[in-house]
């Protein structure tokens, strides 16, 4: 086996943009751009989100962010924090990158809330996020799935994407960090 190298996480700077983008646009992920972290550095700066990226050696490996206010209902009218967009690229999976992202978002969010919530999504692409927030103690909030943040109701037809989700929130222990 061979020896576990050093994750860092850190919060997004302007300096990181040009590598996330390229490497999101080698894999060919739509929406990944430049332009899309420049935003993310904007609400990082407003306050209304935190961006955390991952290196491993260095290289860029990850990030997650972390909505103080999210767009689901149910998670803002009750101060629920909300951790959205974990991405890790695929040659740094099944290292821990996404585990210490979430050890870090989570150990953040506790600093202002006893609660995080997410929303994962339902086709076999999230099948290794759903078994990871399960393993971490998430729960569904009890509301169905939620399809653009706005709960599915009884009979609707929903698009199977990106957009279709359950919504989970995990208790987080206080003063130290989440595991």
């Amino acid at each position: 086996m061979a020896a576990m190298q050093s994750i860092d996480i850190h919060s997004l700077t302007s300096a990181g943009i040009p590598e996330m983008a390229q490497a999101f646009a080698v894999l060919g992920w739509p929406g990944k751009t430049a332009t899309h972290y420049e935003q993310y550095l904007e609400a990082q700066a407003a306050g209304t989100r935190a961006v955390l990226v991952a290196s491993v050696e260095g290289a860029f490996a990850g990030y997650v962010t972390v909505l103080w206010n999210s767009g689901y209902v149910p998670f803002r009218d009750a101060g629920i924090p909300e951790i959205s967009d974990l991405n890790v690229l695929p040659h740094f999976r099944r290292r821990h990158v996404a585990t210490a992202l979430m050890d870090e978002a989570e150990a953040l969010i506790a600093t202002r809330s006893s609660v995080a919530g997410l929303g994962v999504g339902l086709y076999p692409d999230y099948g290794p996020a759903q078994l990871m927030y399960v393993r971490r103690g998430y729960e569904p909030d009890g509301r169905g799935v939620a399809y653009g943040f706005v709960t599915a109701d009884p009979g609707a037809m929903v698009r199977v994407d990106d957009d279709l989700n359950l919504m989970m929130t995990r208790v987080l222990p206080r003063g130290e960090a989440a595991t």
